[in-house]
């Protein structure tokens, strides 16, 4: 993201002045998909892709509020009953109601802003524009007496009260604590983190874009988390301390697998399996074992595709390419049904994977990937 370009716009809306350049990251999630909520664990890190904001206070009780890339203005003043229709804008009000209840005295100020986290590919722009705003908000109203926790928890609550999505902690988080060359498992249930190295000399980190986006997406999740609970139920009679799927083992599976349905029990297994490979990727990473980081990688795209049900074939294609090019670890990345796999690559491998998938997708499907590099990288922060 070029500093000079978010400043020279700033300087262009409001009258000459500068203020305050604060930025935050994309994310992606190595490992561990639908684990969150089963209490699992999920591991995550912050991406070179994020927003970047100028902010100046402007002795108003007035948001005015630019957004580069949309080319669009919004003012609002920051009283609940204030809210903005403009989706974009929502976030920065929904931000500011967010810290005024953590008793930051926000006031009016005046902010530009763009991103360089591509919309809908599963990095989470939206995390990246909320955990921008309450960094700068706490550093410049708030003395930064709102820790790091608190910040993620902010941006989470202004998707959950003013942009209508219930969406978990985790893209929040990744977003706040982000450290470069450094992944973060984070478990879910009791909200403690850890760092681990991740610093894959001789690989890159490549997303591949499916650019497809089924609609069973919202309802295929629902009827996933109903299959959970209802395994959970069945082990309760046996083991009443099993709160979760993340309590649970193969062995207790196996006792309830006449009481649950086929699908109930595949869901679960798929579950239970991926929280232990999030634990062993932890363990391939302190010992510096790329290959074992990709193995566990093809077995999470097979457990969602197969087990879980929720790839789609232009992932399924995606992966079986990466497969047969030698890459070392892919699986679709996110929720599923669409989006992104995420492939660990040896840098000699990297072109011929990146033209064969290319050329092989667009044969089969009439549309190119799209193609984006990442490296793990810091986490909100101020620049200037």
């Amino acid at each position: 993201m070029d500093i000079e370009f978010v400043r020279s716009r700033f300087i262009k809306h409001f009258d000459g002045q500068t203020g305050n350049i604060y930025a935050s990251p994309g994310r992606i999630n190595l490992i561990g998909e639908h684990t969150d909520y089963n209490g699992g664990y999920v591991f995550p890190g912050a991406i070179d892709k994020g927003m970047m904001a100028e902010i100046r206070p402007n002795g108003t009780d007035k948001v005015r509020a630019y957004s580069i890339d949309m080319k669009d203005y919004v003012e609002f003043r920051l009283k609940e009953e204030d809210a903005p229709r403009t989706s974009w804008a929502r976030y920065i009000f929904g931000v500011c109601r967010e810290m005024i209840k953590r008793g930051v005295d926000v006031k009016g100020f005046n902010t530009a802003f763009a991103g360089d986290v591509p919309l809908g590919a599963g990095m989470s722009s939206s995390a990246a524009l909320e955990s921008t705003y309450a960094y700068a908000l706490n550093d410049l109203f708030g003395d930064n007496k709102v820790d790091k926790f608190e910040l993620a928890k902010v941006g989470q609550a202004t998707e959950h009260n003013y942009c209508g999505v219930n969406c978990g902690i985790m893209d929040q988080f990744a977003s706040v604590f982000g450290k470069a060359g450094s992944l973060i498992r984070l478990d879910c249930r009791s909200l403690e983190y850890q760092y681990f190295p991740f610093k894959p000399e001789g690989y890159r980190l490549v997303l591949l874009d499916s650019v497809v986006k089924h609609e069973l997406a919202s309802s295929a999740y629902n009827k996933r988390r109903q299959s959970c609970e209802a395994v959970v139920a069945a082990m309760q009679k046996k083991h009443p301390h099993v709160e979760f799927l993340r309590d649970a083992s193969m062995e207790m599976l196996q006792e309830v697998k006449g009481e649950v349905s086929a699908e109930d029990y595949m869901r679960a297994e798929y579950v239970i399996e991926e929280i232990q490979r999030v634990l062993d990727v932890c363990d391939a990473l302190e010992r510096g074992d790329y290959e074992t980081v990709g193995q566990k990688m093809y077995e999470t795209h097979h457990g969602m595709s197969k087990l879980y049900e929720v790839s789609c074939e232009e992932l399924d294609f995606l992966n079986d390419i990466a497969r047969e090019c030698g890459v070392t670890g892919s699986r679709v990345m996110g929720g599923g049904f669409g989006g992104c796999t995420i492939n660990l690559v040896k840098n000699e491998l990297y072109d011929a994977f990146i033209t064969r998938a290319k050329e092989a997708y667009r044969a089969k499907y009439g549309k190119l990937p799209k193609v984006y590099d990442v490296v793990i990288s810091d986490g909100a922060r101020k620049i200037c």
